[in-house]
């Protein structure tokens, strides 16, 4: 029974609204300021850097803790991929390599799980961010690899448009391809051990970013996102 209760774990984690909370510790609503979205990047156009990277922090770990406890708690064999903790590996028996596609869905169901829990929020009406911020952590314990990768599209991305909204979409498309290249880079396609709930979760992943983006990428057509970062300084 435990491990199909880390996905739950990863959902109840994940819903947690921190951007909500860090705005309404300061006498905000943030869901009346701005995009109205509580993720980290609406916090920081509204109440400045400081709220703004605590929240970012927050909602990554968000992603980051359930999947690093997914993939220490149900581990096959002495090779799992992604972040390993002793203290937490010991707890577990490792499963054999014949359930390695168990393990591996165990581990993406908590990922996406958390993502959920983040995008549509039950404590606040089935409502949250885009989940930028909370898949990048839940990434970071599956491939941390891949998410250098991907930080460095994002700040590619960034540099050239100036524009978050356009950097994180730009990451969200490159993310089943990273995953893609990092199997075959890996020799893992001519042995048959790909990951193959890993590039399923990729897919998903990109195109729930894509589609929480959509009011954005309206914007960016018609020429009126706000391509500010941080809150701006008043004289």
């Amino acid at each position: 029974m435990m491990p199909w209760l880390l996905p739950v774990l990863g959902f109840l984690i994940g819903s947690i609204p921190f951007g909500l909370l860090i705005a309404k510790a300061r006498g905000v609503d943030i869901r009346k300021h701005g995009s109205g979205n509580i993720g980290a990047t609406n916090v920081m156009r509204t109440l400045g850097k400081g709220p703004g990277i605590s929240c970012l922090l927050l909602d990554l770990l968000k992603g980051f803790v359930p999947v690093v406890l997914a993939i220490n708690l149900v581990r096959f064999g002495d090779h799992t991929p992604g972040i390993h903790l002793a203290f937490l590996s010991n707890l577990a028996n490792p499963l054999g390599a014949d359930q390695q596609l168990f393990a591996q869905t165990i581990h993406v169901l908590t990922a996406l799980a958390a993502i959920l829990g983040h995008n549509y929020s039950p404590w606040i009406g089935f409502k949250g961010g885009k989940g930028i911020a909370t898949s990048a952590g839940a990434l970071l314990g599956l491939m941390p690899a891949g998410v250098v990768i991907l930080i460095l599209v994002f700040i590619i991305t960034l540099r050239l448009t100036h524009d978050v909204s356009a950097a994180s979409i730009a990451a969200a498309v490159a993310l089943p391809l990273i995953t893609v290249w990092g199997a075959y880079f890996h020799g893992k396609y001519a042995d048959g051990t790909w990951n193959k709930p890993l590039l399923a979760f990729a897919i998903l992943a990109g195109v729930m970013a894509i589609w929480r983006h959509r009011s954005n990428i309206a914007r960016i057509r018609s020429g009126t996102e706000n391509k500010s970062w941080v809150k701006k300084k008043t004289t």
